[in-house]
């Protein structure tokens, strides 16, 4: 078995590292990164800081997919604004029956792929611009995942794991497959909690019910996730995003099954916590805005359901984002 981890950096490092250090007989790992993050694991190998225990591991590493050949897992772990340069040099990757795992936070490109409805096979613009992620990954390819550990590429080569084993599940369809099972053991053999989740859809709109607001806000405002929920009026700006959303996944048949105030005492919880998209701003990368909050900007106009409030936040963290993409090209 063949498991190509495309985008070794903060979660796909992180888990291409725990399944080399696993060994697990017949498996083998193929880690595809890009810069001096390539290079350093080229020479050093790849070393994990963590709470559970540091190590370091010599996986097979590559910047180059077509000399890879064919894998029977993909894991695409980039973020959402990349997949839609890597998709298209994927095919060298795929035989008759790979599976191909999305990672990404947000509204995944496949989320309307088989839904049934007026809705069945909808594309959304700002998730997959021109359609170019879902020409090029069949749908009959896809499993969905959302991960829940905190991670970060502290330097080449060197990525820090601060909390967190859990990498959740789903095929689209709803169904438990022998696929899924076939993806998972390796994983949970690594040290993954990996529970199968049969309304995976569901599952998306529960976390993004919190990344939709605490992460555009807290690239606004430099806040750590108790610092957002403390303060009197971001809070109550998180609330109403929250709410737009909620109302927007109704429309879409998910009822969720957390509320606002759970989902606000959840982020209390995690504590002085910078979340993804702050990380991203800090370190100079292109944040995951459109999968994240466009998508539900984009839904809400699609299903004429206002969002006001989400639709306020995402122009000005998309200013912030544009301004600071546009200062770094000059820089060049």
């Amino acid at each position: 078995m063949t498991i190509v981890i495309a985008g070794a950096g903060a979660i796909g490092g992180y888990i291409g590292a725990r399944l080399a250090r696993a060994a697990a007989s017949g498996v083998d790992v193929v880690l595809f990164a890009r810069g001096p993050h390539l290079q350093a694991m080229q020479e050093r190998g790849l070393r994990v800081i963590s709470p559970d225990g540091d190590f370091e591991v010599r996986p097979a590493v590559t910047g180059d997919l077509a000399s890879i050949g064919t894998a029977d897992v993909v894991f695409l772990a980039v973020k959402a604004h990349g997949l839609t340069a890597l998709a298209p040099n994927l095919r060298p990757l795929f035989g008759p029956d790979t599976v191909v795992v999305s990672t990404q936070n947000g509204i995944p490109w496949w989320y309307f792929d088989g839904i049934g409805g007026e809705l069945d096979g909808f594309r959304l613009e700002r998730v997959d611009p021109g359609g170019v992620i879902a020409s090029a990954i069949e749908p009959r390819r896809v499993v969905g995942s959302l991960a829940y550990f905190a991670t970060d590429v502290v330097e080449p080569g060197v990525i820090r794991h601060t909390e967190g084993n859990k990498i959740s599940f789903g095929e689209p369809d709803g169904s438990k497959s022998e696929r899924l099972r076939t993806v998972v053991e390796p994983l949970i053999a690594a040290g993954f909690r990996c529970p199968i989740n049969a309304r995976f859809r569901h599952e998306i709109w529960v976390k993004l019910l919190g990344n939709v607001a605490f992460n555009p806000i807290s690239a606004l405002t430099r806040g750590t996730l108790d610092e957002l929920v403390r303060h009197p009026e971001a809070s109550q700006t998180i609330r109403a995003i929250m709410a737009e959303a909620e109302a927007v996944a109704a429309r879409l048949g998910i009822e969720l099954p957390i509320s606002i105030d759970q989902r606000m005492a959840g982020a209390e919880k995690v504590g002085a916590h910078k979340t993804s998209m702050l990380q991203d701003l800090e370190a100079g990368r292109p944040m995951e805005l459109e999968a994240v909050v466009g998508a539900v900007v984009e839904l809400g106009d699609k299903l004429g359901v206002p969002v006001p409030t989400t639709r306020t936040v995402y122009a000005c963290a998309k200013m912030l984002d544009d301004k600071r993409q546009s200062a770094a090209e000059a820089k060049r």
